[in-house]
């Protein structure tokens, strides 16, 4: 791929207004989710299902892009303005069903599918202009991706609206995204993607390093998107308890200014890992995040101020290290792996969140809003272990320029 379209500053600002407006249809069931439990009745499953559903579709739909080296075959804003497309129209027809339906939990997974067409290969139409800033260009993607995830809660804090709000404007913005993708100019350092084969994976997995950074990963992916999917019935419950139906803050509202605090911690992540190092960055980010999953609780029926607090910085930690652990897998690999290692870390990454993302309602029934993020907690732990494991090892001096 030559570079052709937009130069680089107008080629990175105009993807990421592509990736806010695409990936604002994550999350947008959820933040419906308080309108509709005043109109009928849901159960914990079926709304830990609507976000779980998306992960599979995820899962999958990278799986295949992989297997069948999708991102080598199209053009990569072709890709990208197909995928947010069909993201579009997943999300728009859940407002045309009942507000609990069978059918959203598939739709749901098709939309999940085609996000696999949107947020890594938007990495990849980053990295085409990296200019030893990997790490930064990685975490304005996920910063964005971020903000994105969290705009449909912006959506749904204008009370009173109806509760297909969020999903017409997230379905919108995946549309706009799909018409200025085009615009995007593709840079100098495109590579061939390198071809998708099941021995690659054992190979990675048999290399100390890159085992120890996706251990990091998972445990990093066991925390994030429960927290993002349970953040909001969390403040919501919080308030509700301290200031009855009359909350100094829309809940929803709050619930934007947590997760979209993230953006700022994915780029600052990004901005601190390419001058002080991957393992560094990515394990104080990971005991901070850590710590406010284990006080967050200690808030609930506090003072809104105090909840929005803890809240933001959670929201700050929680991604400030994710795109990191994608950037370190590129620079431990070899050409050749890097495909099968990018794809095993994604994939067993997102899978881990079906399970986390299902325990938050058993865990809140048996411990209690006070402690039940206490289990994402457990995930942060972990990977801390393993990126200081990977730290005092002399590999890690391959990583961001020798700074670990």
């Amino acid at each position: 791929m030559s570079a052709t379209g937009a130069g680089r500053t107008s080629s990175l600002a105009i993807l990421l207004v592509c990736q806010v407006a695409a990936m604002s249809c994550w999350f947008a069931s959820n933040a419906s989710i308080a309108s509709i439990r005043a109109q009928e009745a849901m159960s914990p499953f079926y709304e830990a299902l609507l976000t779980s559903s998306v992960q599979a579709g995820f899962v999958v739909g990278a799986f295949f892009s992989a297997l069948f080296a999708l991102p080598d075959r199209i053009d990569l804003r072709h890709l990208f303005r197909s995928s947010a497309l069909v993201a579009a129209a997943c999300t728009g027809a859940l407002a045309l069903l009942p507000p609990v339906s069978d059918f959203a939990p598939p739709l749901r997974f098709v939309a999940g599918m085609s996000f696999a067409g949107v947020y890594p290969v938007g990495m990849a139409l980053a990295a085409t202009w990296a200019r030893k800033d990997l790490g930064l260009l990685i975490g304005l993607l996920v910063g964005s991706l971020t903000l994105g995830s969290a705009l449909p809660h912006l959506a749904a804090s204008f009370g009173g609206l109806d509760w297909r709000l969020p999903c017409i404007v997230a379905s919108g913005g995946a549309f706009l995204a799909a018409l200025l993708a085009g615009w995007i100019g593709i840079g100098p350092n495109a590579p061939v993607v390198p071809k998708f084969k099941w021995s690659n994976i054992m190979i990675g997995w048999r290399s100390r390093p890159l085992r120890l950074v996706n251990f990091g990963y998972f445990g990093h992916m066991w925390e994030l998107y429960a927290m993002w999917a349970w953040i909001g019935a969390f403040v919501a419950a919080s308030f509700r308890a301290r200031y009855g139906e009359h909350p100094p803050l829309h809940p929803a509202l709050a619930t934007f200014f947590i997760i979209a605090s993230g953006a700022f911690g994915a780029l600052l992540g990004g901005f601190l890992a390419d001058r002080l190092g991957r393992t560094l960055v990515t394990s104080l980010a990971m005991a901070v995040s850590g710590l406010c999953a284990v006080s967050i609780g200690l808030t609930f029926g506090g003072s809104a101020a105090w909840v929005l607090f803890v809240g933001i910085l959670w929201g700050v930690s929680v991604i400030a290290d994710s795109a990191q652990f994608s950037a370190s897998v590129v620079e431990l690999s070899e050409a050749n792996l890097r495909g099968a290692m990018l794809t095993a870390q994604t994939c067993i990454g997102f899978l881990l969140t079906l399970a986390s993302i299902h325990l938050m309602p058993y865990a809140v029934d048996l411990l209690s809003w006070r402690y039940a993020f206490c289990i994402l907690a457990l995930g942060p732990l972990c990977g801390v272990g393993a990126m200081l494991t990977l730290r005092a090892s002399p590999e890690a001096e391959r990583m961001a320029g020798g700074r670990r």
